[in-house]
């Protein structure tokens, strides 16, 4: 958190809503028991003429890349300070009151260095470009992982550029995808450009869909997965389909089937909204883990025998593809500059190629015994 100026409130509420599955690196506000262990991230004292007003609103107009939901949640949490006492986000601040913004974790200054990563650049004009990101590569930069991410590789490909600034927010990456998940990604390198794709991705109107090999048989060709998702109350790694209507976030997923392989069933998944993890958990609600998704139980045998040859089998599935079998197979949008609709489309990976060639053998091993 560093000092600057407000943002526009459009982009901010954009930046909030235009996430499809982020990376694993966002930073999560956790509640703490006491001040100990705490690190200062941010300090303002109030002016001494200043009028009553809430702290929430007062944080948010001063600290940069924070929403107001976000300083709101970390007041709720005991991390917003007034005069060296936590205070609730309706708390009204006073002149010379002296105003800290603790975290658990050291503060890290994390500029965006360029680093020279290759790139799969599928499209690139002097708009934007589309990139297809492999698996485990972390999308942005954050905690634990401050470097080696497609936001370095991108400020290294892009470092030519005297238009384009790797630390400003109001240019670079439109929407994100977990750090296991490959796939297709859509960078902005203009604030136009990135005002404009990012109210399609606000208003619904992108094209993306992914494939991923799930566990068990599903019995329908199609369905709609609707499900509010939020923080998991019981694995703060997790995220998880809310029982009470009120928590977490609007999200629905549709999916349909492509290809059923004995004991795992590879779908087509389209996103109508983009929350959190949205597919792992749409999916593990309705009974079907994403195959090898360690975090949601997806890296044990949920389904099958109990035969030796079969747990080895599957195990040499896992080491064959050592994360989720998701993949960002394909995203479509309206050029933000000349009004033209651009879709794009990326093949399997190989380690997901060789997964489902391998399990086809399998099906076709059994049937033909």
């Amino acid at each position: 958190m560093t000092l600057g100026s407000k943002k526009d409130n459009t982009d901010r509420r954009m930046e909030e809503n235009d996430i499809t599955e982020l990376d694993d690196s966002l930073d999560d506000i956790e509640p703490v028991n006491s001040s100990s262990g705490l690190y200062e991230h941010f300090r303002v004292t109030v002016d001494k003429g200043q009028t009553p007003v809430r702290i929430d609103k007062y944080l948010f107009e001063r600290i940069v890349n924070a929403s107001r939901n976000r300083i709101q949640t970390a007041a709720d949490n005991g991390y917003v300070m007034a005069n060296g006492k936590p205070v609730k986000s309706s708390y009204k601040v006073k002149p010379l009151d002296v105003l800290t913004v603790m975290m658990d974790r050291p503060r890290y200054e994390n500029d965006i260095i360029p680093e020279d990563i290759p790139l799969d650049i599928v499209y690139e004009d002097d708009d934007l470009m589309v990139v297809n990101k492999p698996a485990g590569l972390v999308v942005h930069p954050g905690c634990g992982n401050y470097h080696g991410t497609l936001v370095n590789a991108i400020a290294w490909h892009l470092r030519n550029v005297p238009t384009y600034d790797p630390n400003d927010p109001q240019v670079g990456l439109v929407h994100r995808i977990d750090k296991d998940t490959s796939g297709l990604l859509v960078i902005a390198k203009t604030p136009d450009a990135k005002t404009h794709l990012g109210m399609q991705f606000y208003n619904k109107t992108t094209k993306r869909e992914y494939n991923a090999l799930v566990w068990g048989i599903i019995d329908e060709d199609e369905g709609t997965i609707e499900g509010n998702i939020g923080r998991n109350p019981k694995d703060r790694m997790q995220m998880a389909v809310m029982s009470d209507p009120t928590q977490g976030k609007h999200a629905v997923t549709h999916y349909q089937v492509l290809e059923r392989l004995g004991y795992v069933t590879l779908v087509k998944c389209v996103l109508e909204t983009g929350r959190t993890h949205q597919i792992r958990v749409h999916m593990k609600h309705i009974g079907h883990v994403l195959f090898n998704d360690e975090r949601y139980g997806g890296h044990e045998i949920l389904k099958g025998t109990h035969f030796s040859k079969y747990k080895q089998f599957v195990n040499n599935c896992f080491a064959i593809c050592p994360r989720q079998a998701l993949h960002a197979k394909t995203l479509g949008f309206v050029h933000p500059r000349t009004g033209k609709e651009l879709f794009f489309t990326s093949e399997l990976p190989e380690d997901m190629t060789h997964l489902l060639e391998k399990w086809r053998a399998y099906i076709s091993n059994r049937e033909e015994s």
